[in-house]
């Protein structure tokens, strides 16, 4: 079998503790793995994540065919600290890098500004097919223009690339060079058993559930919670998610206000994970997507919590943005426009619950397309 070389922040709990691990690109990370596996190939993941204490390098297999990699790394704070532990980190993975792959190999990597510039000199000297996973122009997000002009000559030295959306494709790839899209984790759940609300209830009511960050400058939590005035009172919306403790009770606020009110249900249910999360998402019969339609992540990135709720079986009310409606998943959505919590409830209202509706049909679908053309973007050579 090929080998491929994998860079990114990675450390699962479940493989190694004490490092440093973010658990939204980790768990893209794990797909694109098994996906990649899946496509025929051997993948060794070189992880930059440092530690929070004295942490060894190691090297082990975490699954079938593939390898973890990790640089020894110590914590603590301190300026002079801070910079001997980054020389000593870009020393290793320079060093290794250099010993083990050579100018016949293909590197994804997933992009980051913490180890941009090792790899463009590595890419350099070795000369190596490189895959980039862009997930999103971070000069963009910090609003640096003379970051985003070193970053995307960064991306112009890829030889291919992975896309979270077809418009960061079109923004980006401007060479038409090899390139997929990947959404972010396509893996079904299967139906659990006994996890409705309502069951043995003859009126049953509607279950509405938003699930994601509670940040105000998002908006999601609130607009969906606003919906509720606007929906009769056999509609019930749930919020899940994390935040500050002021945005706790702003968002505490507006349940409070909704519940004087002759209309539906909303209650903040706290933050779930696991097996409790997915039988929680899977009692509801609708999943929110309710950023701000003009946040400008939007034109870039795709939503992780559709694919979420769209695995789970639920039908998604979501913003109508560019990003969705030039996605595969497009015709399985139901939008509305702007950001007024009554266009909201106006889209809840227009579903037809007659309709057939097999979204995790499309999970499935874009799992296969996505595990095929990953196989052909590795195959072919320079």
């Amino acid at each position: 079998m090929k080998k491929i070389y994998y860079f990114g922040y990675y450390a699962p709990h479940e493989f190694v503790s004490g490092r440093y691990n973010v658990l939204s690109s980790a768990t893209k990370m794990s797909y694109i793995c098994d996906a990649i596996v899946d496509a025929g190939f051997e993948i060794e993941i070189i992880s930059a994540s440092g530690s929070y204490g004295f942490e060894r390098g190691l090297k082990k297999n975490i699954a079938p065919h593939i390898v973890l990699k990790l640089f020894t790394s110590f914590g603590g704070g301190g300026l002079i600290k801070r910079i001997l532990r980054r020389l000593v980190f870009i020393f290793q993975m320079f060093t290794y890098a250099l010993r083990n792959i050579n100018h016949n190999d293909t590197v994804v990597v997933y992009h980051s500004l913490g180890y941009m510039r090792i790899i463009n000199l590595l890419k350099h000297i070795i000369k190596f097919r490189m895959i980039l996973e862009v997930e999103e122009i971070y000069s963009d997000v910090k609003n640096e223009q003379k970051g985003k002009i070193k970053e995307l000559a960064f991306f112009k030295k890829a030889d291919a690339y992975m896309f979270p959306t077809e418009l960061l494709d079109e923004s980006v790839n401007k060479n038409h060079k090899p390139s997929v899209i990947i959404y972010g984790t396509y893996q079904v759940e299967k139906p659990r058993e006994n996890c409705k609300f309502d069951n043995g209830i003859l009126h049953e009511k509607k279950h509405l559930l938003y699930a994601g960050t509670f940040d105000p400058r998002k908006g999601g939590a609130i607009a969906a919670a606003a919906a509720a005035e606007y929906l009769p009172p056999d509609y019930h919306i749930h919020i899940l998610g994390f935040g500050s403790d002021n945005e706790k009770k702003i968002l505490q606020d507006e349940v409070d206000r909704i519940a004087k009110l002759n209309c539906a249900t909303v209650s903040m249910d706290g933050l779930l994970s696991g097996e409790e999360y997915i039988r929680f998402v899977q009692s509801c019969d609708v999943g929110f997507s309710t950023q701000m339609p003009d946040a400008a992540f939007n034109h870039t990135s795709f939503s992780s919590k559709v694919l979420s709720y769209l695995a789970n079986g639920l039908r998604v009310v979501s913003v109508k943005i560019p990003a969705l409606e030039q996605s595969k998943v497009n015709e399985f959505l139901y939008y509305y426009n702007g950001k007024d919590p009554k266009s909201v409830a106006e889209a809840v209202l227009n579903i037809d619950w007659n309709e057939d509706y097999d979204s995790r049909s499309a999970i499935r679908e874009l799992d296969k397309t996505f595990v095929k053309e990953i196989g052909v973007l590795l195959a072919n050579e320079k």
